[in-house]
Order: structure tokens, then C-alpha cells, then sequence
């Protein structure tokens, strides 16, 4: 039986005792590991051009280089790119919010938990579900700025793409929508990349934050 690999992580923040301790918490589980680390923006930049993880850890309030442009910089620039979670001591902040307009897959709290923060790495690493869909909606009722009119890509969205799309800002894996819908895994992955290209986003988190920006989802 083939023991799948690890997952590969770059720790990126500007703390070494954050870097220490989320080091620590991810190497005690067998399937993660730890390939790097990065103190700025700018070397988090570097260090995923050469190490090439599956998951980056990006706090977004670094010297130089924040972690906003990082994580435009690497999405931009590296083909097949890492997931990026941003971390962050405020929920509601602003750059977290730009963050996830950037790309990143996901956030999480620098006070959570070493399960969550477990869970949340395996998560964007295997899964194609939203991380933490409830705080990505409240994050939206916070920052999601307004619009005199919906983008043109409402209406060029099929009733079933409609559909998958609330679905995925529910949190719904691909196999979850399948079964809601009574259709095909292979008609769901369809769709979703459907809706990605039409609202011009590269992921469903993006996808879900242009959503509660358009008023496509209702955030009240």
C-alpha cells in the first residue's frame, strides 16, 4: 500500500514565535510537514519559487512586502500554485478581506486552536470546499462594497450554476452538491468551473466573495 505524501507547508510571518509554534503543531502530524519558513513578504515570495509547498501559512501584516502582495505575487507568477491561508489576529480586518479578493483560499485566526489550524491546512490541501464558509460570509457582510447595478456575469449564469454557486458559499464539497442536485461529480466539477470563468475568478473563495459583492448572495 503506497503511503500518500505529505503535505508541504511555508510558515510565513514576521514573529519567530509564531513561526516556532505553528512549526511545532504542524510536525507533530504525520501527514504535514514544514519545508520552509519566510519572515517577509518578500522572502515568502522567494522561498515558495523554490520549494514549490502545497500550502502556505501567510500572515498578512508583514515589514515590506505584506502579505496581500505575496499572495498576488506568487498566484501570479507560479504556475499550479500553493493554497495560501492568510493568518490573522482580527477577523474583520481589512486586509484579510483584500487578501481573499487576492486569492488567498482561506483565513484563520492566530488565537485558533491546534486542531483548527490542522483541520484548515488539510482542508485546503484536499478539499474542495470553502474554509470556514460562515466567517467568510461575515467577513463579507463587513467589507463587500456596493453596487449600483450586478456585474454582466449574473445574468450569464445557467439556473444551475446559480445553484452550485450558493451551494459552494454554503460550504458544500463537490460530492455534497452532487448528491443535493442529483447529478453527476463530473457535472458538478462542470459547472463550478463554469461559474469560476464567467465571474472571472481562479477559486470558489474568490468566486464567493465576488458573489456577496454583486448581491448575487444576500448577506443579511
Amino acid at each position: 500500500m503506497t503511503v500518500p505524501s505529505p503535505v508541504r507547508v511555508v510558515v510565513a510571518d514576521d514573529e519567530r514565535m509564531v513561526r516556532t509554534a505553528l512549526r511545532a503543531i504542524l510536525a507533530a502530524e504525520p501527514d504535514l510537514e514544514v519545508v520552509g519558513e519566510a519572515a517577509t513578504g518578500a522572502e515568502a515570495v522567494s522561498v515558495v519559487r523554490e520549494l514549490r509547498p502545497d500550502v502556505v501559512l501567510m500572515d498578512v501584516r508583514m515589514p515590506g512586502v505584506d502579505g496581500i502582495r505575496a499572495t498576488e505575487q506568487i498566484l501570479a507568477t507560479l504556475a499550479g500554485p500553493p493554497r495560501i491561508v492568510v493568518v490573522t489576529t482580527f477577523e474583520n480586518d481589512s486586509y484579510v478581506y483584500d487578501a481573499l479578493r487576492a486569492g488567498a483560499a482561506g483565513f484563520l485566526l492566530k488565537r485558533a486552536d491546534a486542531d483548527a489550524l490542522v483541520q484548515a491546512v488539510r482542508l485546503v490541501a484536499h478539499s474542495d470546499t470553502l474554509l470556514f464558509p460562515s466567517a467568510v460570509r461575515e467577513l463579507a457582510l463587513r467589507h463587500a462594497r456596493a453596487h449600483p447595478a450586478p456585474p454582466a456575469w449574473v445574468a450569464r449564469l445557467t439556473a444551475r450554476e446559480s445553484e452550485v454557486l450558493r451551494h459552494m458559499a454554503g460550504g458544500l464539497t463537490n460530492a455534497e452538491i452532487a448528491r443535493r442536485m442529483e447529478v453527476g461529480p463530473a457535472t458538478v466539477k462542470s459547472h463550478v468551473a463554469a461559474v469560476l470563468a464567467k465571474v472571472g475568478v481562479r477559486d470558489r473563495t474568490q468566486a464567493v466573495i465576488a458573489a456577496y459583492e454583486a448581491g448575487f448572495l444576500r448577506t443579511g
